[in-house]
């Protein structure tokens, strides 16, 4: 930006003598200066300067700039263009080395995810959208389940130390959330088929003193302290045990052992994993001499800052034992009106047109692009079978006048009543937490006091209410809401 070509090499030679004090000078100033870090991080600059351009901003995603390495106006690689389109790139070690690479053949890519719960939930879903492109564009995915890391437990974005689980509780969370990965990749033994590997297989027989001799001379306290899943521990005097600083470097060498193993160049990851991502191009370097590459996909937010995941009643999670299939469509159905554009683009694979088409919807017609984001988030996931059902279920719920508790509320939670308990009666407030409409009874009885607890669309007035056989009249089911977007059933079991 400032210096023409001659003079700026001139510069980085000068720099180069001095390479520890410039990294820190550097630290300071390319989170304030963006002309300065455009120029470091510029195409004609040193492949060596710029990954040294890209080390600097290594330390957070929070505090880094959204790109670490200079983005080409011009990208070849169809991939990465269209991952460019859609708000996929957030950092990136060296994109145009890696657009090189990714234009002029296969390229071979990892993600890692940890089994820390029986189900991933929708937090994970952009990473698995991203893979499940990078296979499309003709790449291989791989795809790490990570049996010995979660035995660690990953201290980035957490104020305290993750639960340790058993060896038969991570077995039994790989198996659950391995079982949505089949449903946007391909798996196999072709050349783009994709992987699915544990990588237990190689961290569990490392030998603690022979690791530390030849890989922990390859990291420094001082960099490692820099990392901002560190500085945050630290800053909040949380603890921060050794076994979880460990993370950062098992991490690296999972990179190391991929791309020994099967080839992997580049790891996929969120902006939050970006320190780690980093450790490893520069183990693989360090180690190996091997060029590796590391590119991030944001943090995704919903429009009122939350994190994306979550919603007041729970996780959105992926396997369907957990969350139904309509409760599923439903959640990206009540998308806000300002997110629906950019889940669009994060979260189905409509081409461009049809995406700017539905994002210039205005008023009440934004409902019908909330709807088509429903369609396909659910559709990919569930598969287009459901769909059917789940139409039908959102039609009877939301018409008008609502109507009772029959037809159109198959994909609906439901439980049964056997006729010994319907004889008896149950307490509705019971029912209402089976159905998972209120975390508690007390939560129940606070929501019949406001008003927001219906039976077949009629409020209901008294939470010490019973559901009895008399309650279904000639019917087989009845309907509870909990407000207007939350409903089960009650079936009496013939």
């Amino acid at each position: 930006a400032w210096l023409g070509d001659s003079e700026w090499r001139q510069t980085v030679h000068l720099l180069s003598a001095h390479a520890t004090q410039f990294m820190h000078l550097m630290m300071v100033l390319l989170a304030h200066t963006q002309p300065l870090r455009t120029a470091l991080l510029r195409p004609c600059a040193s492949r060596a300067v710029r990954a040294l351009g890209a080390r600097a901003c290594s330390s957070d995603a929070a505090t880094a700039p959204a790109e670490a390495a200079a983005e080409p106006e011009q990208l070849r690689s169809t991939f990465l263009e269209t991952m460019r389109w859609r708000g996929f790139l957030h950092q990136s070690t060296d994109l145009a080395a890696l657009d090189d690479a990714m234009s002029g053949g296969r390229v071979v890519a990892y993600l890692g995810f940890d089994a820390t719960a029986s189900s991933l939930h929708v937090g994970s879903l952009l990473q698995i959208m991203l893979l499940r492109h990078f296979q499309r564009a003709g790449h291989k995915p791989i795809v790490l389940v990570g049996g010995g890391t979660t035995k660690v437990g990953d201290p980035s974005g957490k104020d305290a130390s993750r639960q340790l689980l058993d060896e038969e509780a991570i077995a039994s969370n790989i198996e659950g959330i391995s079982r949505v990965f089949g449903r946007f990749l391909t798996f196999g033994e072709g050349p783009t088929d994709a992987l699915l590997v544990n990588n237990d297989a190689w961290l569990s027989p490392l030998s603690y003193l022979a690791f530390l001799r030849d890989y922990g001379r390859h990291f420094t306290i001082n960099r490692m302290l820099s990392f901002e899943s560190v500085k945050q521990r630290l800053a909040r005097e949380s603890p921060l045990s050794f076994l979880e600083f460990n993370y950062m470097i098992l991490q690296a060498y999972d990179f190391l052992e991929l791309h020994r193993r099967h080839g992997a160049t580049l790891q996929f990851g969120g902006s939050d994993q970006w320190g780690n991502i980093i450790s490893g191009v520069e183990l693989g370097r360090r180690a190996d001499g091997a060029q590796l590459f590391g590119l991030t996909a944001p943090l995704v937010t919903t429009a009122d800052g939350k994190k994306m995941g979550k919603t007041a009643a729970g996780a959105v999670w992926l396997n369907e034992d957990l969350l139904s299939p309509y409760e599923y469509w439903q959640f990206w159905r009540n998308t806000a009106d300002a997110d629906v554009g950019r889940f669009l683009r994060f979260f189905t694979e409509l081409p461009q047109d049809e995406v700017e088409k539905l994002e210039a919807l205005r008023g009440a017609q934004i409902n019908d692009a909330k709807v088509v984001l429903a369609n396909e988030a659910t559709r990919m996931l569930h598969g287009e079978a459901c769909l059917a059902e789940i139409q039908a279920t959102a039609a009877s719920l939301f018409a008008a006048g609502g109507g009772g508790g029959g037809g159109g509320t198959a994909s609906l939670k439901r439980v049964k009543l056997s006729a010994d308990e319907a004889a008896a009666g149950v307490p509705v407030v019971d029912l209402f937490v089976s159905l998972e409409l209120g975390k508690s009874k007390s939560e129940v009885r606070r929501l019949v006091a406001g008003g927001g607890a219906k039976l077949n669309d009629v409020k209901i007035e008294d939470a010490a209410l019973l559901i009895s056989t008399a309650s279904f009249e000639a019917a087989s089911e009845i309907k509870l809401s909990a407000g207007k977007k939350k409903h089960g059933v009650v079936e009496l079991a013939q």
